[in-house]
C-alpha cells in the first residue's frame, strides 16, 4: 500500500553551533522534499552560542518518517547528539488559527443575520402586499 506524502515539521535539536542549511539539507533529503530549514542558535549574556537547533519543513511519508527517526534520531552528528521529532505548534501558528477560527464564526454570524433579516423582510412584504 502506497502512503501519501504529507508536510512534517520536525524538530532537530543537538545541532553543532557551526551547522548549515546545506548540511541539514543533505541529510535530510535522503527522507523527503525538504522545503524549509530555520536553524536557531541560543546565546548567553556574552553572545556565546550555548545551544543550537533547527525546524524543517518536509514533505514525506509516514513510513520514511519512521525511517528518518530510527536512523538519525540519537545519532552523534558533528559532536552533537541529534534529538529529532516532530514539531510542537508554535504560539504564533496557535494565535493565527484561533484568530481564523474566531474569524469565520462571527462571518458565519453574520451570514445568518442577513439570512433572516432578508427572510423576514420578504414576509413583512408579502403581509403587505395581502393586506392590501
Amino acid at each position: 500500500m502506497e502512503q501519501t506524502p504529507i508536510l512534517k515539521r520536525l524538530y532537530v535539536g543537538g545541532l553543532a553551533h557551526s551547522i548549515s542549511e546545506a548540511e541539514l539539507q543533505e541529510r535530510f533529503s535522503k527522507f523527503g522534499k525538504v522545503s524549509e530549514i530555520e536553524i536557531v542558535t541560543r546565546k548567553d549574556e556574552q553572545g556565546i552560542p550555548t545551544k543550537t537547533f533547527a525546524y524543517i519543513n518536509i514533505t514525506l511519508s509516514e513510513k520514511e518518517l519512521k525511517r528518518c527517526l530510527s536512523i538519525l534520531n540519537k545519532t552523534k552528528w558533528k559532536g552533537g547528539t541529534l534529538q529529532i521529532e516532530l514539531a510542537k505548534e508554535s504560539f504564533l501558528h496557535r494565535n493565527i488559527s484561533l484568530q481564523v477560527n474566531r474569524t469565520t464564526s462571527y462571518l458565519i454570524q453574520m451570514v445568518k443575520m442577513k439570512m433572516r433579516y432578508k427572510m423576514a423582510l420578504k414576509k413583512g412584504l408579502q403581509e403587505n402586499c395581502k393586506g392590501k
